[in-house]
């Protein structure tokens, strides 16, 4: 087993700090964590990752302040994460 596999990493999502695998996407991250989703429609209905390659931008989070796909982007140490982007560019919350 390589060794990086089993190296955790901080990160806070929401304000909530959590442990994630060395190596693991955002994405996969945040889909072992209740309630598994990066953000709301606009009609407020629950999204999650649908692609997993960066096409369907259903991913879309605030890292570290910038609005980046969950699913392309590694858990590094540190990483503040806002789910619910929206639909429109700063829509967040920070």
């Amino acid at each position: 087993m390589n060794p990086s596999h089993s190296t955790v990493v901080q990160i806070v999502v929401n304000g909530v700090p959590l442990q994630a695998r060395a190596g693991t996407s955002v994405a996969a991250a945040l889909a072992q964590q209740a309630p598994g989703t990066a953000r709301t429609s606009i009609t407020g209905a629950p999204r999650a990752p649908l692609c997993g390659m960066g096409v369907c931008h259903e991913c879309r989070v605030r890292i570290n302040g910038r609005t980046r796909l969950a699913c392309q982007t590694v858990c590094a140490d540190g990483m503040l994460i806002h789910t619910d982007v929206g639909t429109a560019p700063g829509s967040a919350t920070p």
